[in-house]
This record gives structure tokens, C-alpha cells and sequence, in this order.
């Protein structure tokens, strides 16, 4: 771990109560919802972080509490240096803030986020669906969102597979 993030991570625990984890490298601080605004600001007016790399989510249902974690990737081109920000989020009304005004193209991350996981972004000012159709229902990354699918035919089921398919009528 190079000084530099060695620096921020102490600095973040400081101000923004955040807790570092550190794997082959790779930072990830672990900041509260309260404080993702701020910590953006910080990471672009402070540290140098001119980009935000990806926005994405985990959920962990139904092993850990809170449900959602949304992680933040950033990306400083002067020092080459990456960090990533990772938030819980509640399972029950999972709200995050809008960090587009920082970053424009969270916009984009936001929106899938919202789109996918059913976290929804407030303060966004353009909060719809981005890669489902618009009257979708649902969340397809939730884990528990239904799922729709065919088992898979071999030798050894073929004729129980064959009793449920649907043939087209000739």
C-alpha cells in the first residue's frame, strides 16, 4: 500500500469515521451514507481524484444486516492511484445520495444502481430505468428476485424434461 493512500485512508478515518480494509493492494474504505457527499468532495478537491470509475452494489441477502453495500471506484490520473469507497445500506428503505453534482457521470452508475438493486438515489434529477424496459417490475440483482428458469436437458432426464416442455401444435 503506497504512502499516499496510507495518508488519505488516516485522514478519512479522521474525519468521516471510516474503517480501511486492505486486500493484495487494494483499499477500500468503508464510509457511512451520512458521509458519501462530503467524502466525493474531499477525494476530488483534496486527493486529486479527477474520475469516478463505477458505481455498483452487492446485496447480501439474507446472511448480513445491513443488506447493501454500494461501492464507489475512483481513479486519480496525476498519481495513478486507485481507491475504493464502500457504504451500507439499510434492506428496508435503501436511500443513498446523489453524488452527480461532484461527479456528472454518477448519473449513469446511479440509475443502474436504482435500475438493478432497487436502491433509490435521492437527489437525482433523472432517476429512471436505464437497462430495463420501463414497465419492468422488480430488481433482477436482488437475491431475491424470482427466478424464471428451464432446467437443463442431458441423457440422463431427457424424459422427464420432455413430459414438461411446451411443443408448438403442428
Amino acid at each position: 500500500m503506497s504512502e499516499q493512500i496510507q495518508m488519505i485512508a488516516k485522514a478519512f478515518q479522521e474525519r468521516f469515521n471510516a474503517e480501511m480494509q486492505a486486500f493484495r493492494g487494494d483499499v477500500e474504505l468503508i464510509v457511512s451514507r451520512d458521509y458519501i457527499v462530503e467524502a466525493a468532495k474531499t477525494l476530488r478537491d483534496v486527493y486529486g481524484f479527477e474520475m469516478l470509475t463505477a458505481i455498483t452494489a452487492v446485496d447480501y441477502f439474507p446472511n448480513e444486516d445491513p443488506r447493501f453495500h454500494v461501492l464507489y471506484m475512483f481513479f486519480s490520473y496525476s498519481k495513478n492511484i486507485r481507491l475504493r469507497i464502500r457504504v451500507p445500506v439499510p434492506g428496508l428503505k435503501p436511500v443513498i445520495p446523489t453524488i452527480e453534482k461532484i461527479f456528472p457521470n454518477a448519473n449513469w452508475y446511479e440509475r443502474e444502481v436504482w435500475d438493478l438493486f432497487g436502491i433509490n438515489v435521492e437527489g437525482s434529477h433523472d432517476l429512471r430505468r436505464l437497462i430495463m424496459p420501463q414497465d419492468w417490475e422488480g430488481h433482477p440483482l436482488r437475491k431475491d428476485y424470482p427466478l424464471g428458469y428451464e432446467e437443463v436437458q442431458f441423457t440422463f432426464n431427457y424424459d422427464e424434461i420432455n413430459l414438461h416442455k411446451i411443443f408448438p401444435k403442428e
